[in-house]
């Protein structure tokens, strides 16, 4: 069975700074639900917004609760400044993580796929004992080179390298990936909302964020088409959908926070420069789910413990 692996949130406290101590409880919501993995620092965490002191303190807070439940640990290191990735990937390949991930560049972007196959390969040979992923997420980096070049001409200068945490809109360049050394690498799906697409094409998994409070969706989705159920699998699908649309539609990443405040798992909200939700906002996301018959899907609400910012 395809793996899921939520890309977690980085909890905050009110003034804005690391709450750790809910670390413990996200890992236990997400071992709960049947979840397989966390992808810690990524797109969801926040991670450009972070320090690398905060990026270590957060890698390491999760190395023993990960352990006692089971969760395979991925842990995003990639950075501006390659000095910083590296510095991260050492220190996340010391603590014995079970994978490391980089995104490319974001400002200065590297001007060919050699060009970023040398960055990468400098991230990763500062854990040389760990797994490397690459994060291909180029809407959000503007770096737009195939995935498939870089497994199939570049592979030889990155020993570690595992695979693709693809979250890119060109499918054809997915089947290439997932054929690439003859399906050696594990290509995991990173677009939540058309999982059973990723699955059709071959996914070895799927890495995203709503799998923190949605993952009884995507586990229907994963066993309709399993049992080559697929108009079961498309509903499963659509219900991932619609949770989506109505985050969304008050600001995806702070509604995914305040959803889970919901839930009794504290991760604050966001940091400058996304806006943290008000309290009136929270509360009329709590109203649109409840009519939408949302927390059905993602469990019994609880009162808000999300520290909340105007």
């Amino acid at each position: 069975m395809p793996q899921l692996i939520a890309a977690v949130h980085t909890p905050f406290d009110s003034n804005g700074g690391l709450r750790l101590e809910s670390v413990s409880s996200q890992a236990a919501t997400l071992a709960a639900a049947g979840v397989d993995g966390a992808f810690v620092a990524g797109t969801t965490g926040e991670s450009l917004s972070l320090t690398v002191a905060e990026r270590m303190a957060l890698a390491e807070a999760w190395v023993e609760p990960a352990r006692r439940h089971g969760l395979r640990l991925l842990v995003h290191v990639g950075a501006a400044a390659l000095a910083d990735a590296i510095t991260l990937a050492r220190h996340a390949g010391d603590l014995g993580v079970d994978s490391i991930s980089a995104m490319a560049p974001c400002y200065f972007k590297p001007a060919s796929c050699a060009d970023l196959a040398a960055f990468l390969a400098a991230i990763a040979a500062a854990a040389p004992r760990t797994p490397f992923y690459y994060y291909d997420i180029p809407s959000w980096t503007g770096v737009t080179f195939r995935s498939s070049d870089l497994l199939e001409c570049y592979a030889a200068a990155i020993p570690t390298l595992a695979g693709i945490k693809y979250t890119s809109a060109d499918l054809a360049d997915f089947e290439r990936c997932v054929a690439a050394a003859g399906g050696r690498y594990a290509i995991y799906w990173g677009t939540d909302e058309a999982l059973l697409a990723g699955l059709t094409l071959g996914a070895a998994g799927a890495i995203g964020s709503t799998y923190n409070f949605a993952a009884t969706e995507a586990r229907a989705v994963l066993d309709a088409y399993a049992a080559g159920d697929m108009p079961r699998a498309r509903a499963a699908q659509l219900a991932v959908v619609r949770i989506v649309d109505l985050l969304a539609s008050h600001g995806y990443m702070r509604a995914a926070k305040a959803v889970m405040g919901m839930l009794g798992v504290d991760c604050g909200t966001v940091r400058p420069p996304l806006r943290p939700a008000t309290a009136d906002e929270i509360a009329g996301l709590r109203r649109e789910c409840a009519a939408a018959g949302l927390f059905n899907a993602v469990g019994t609400p609880m009162a808000s413990r999300n520290t909340v910012r105007a």
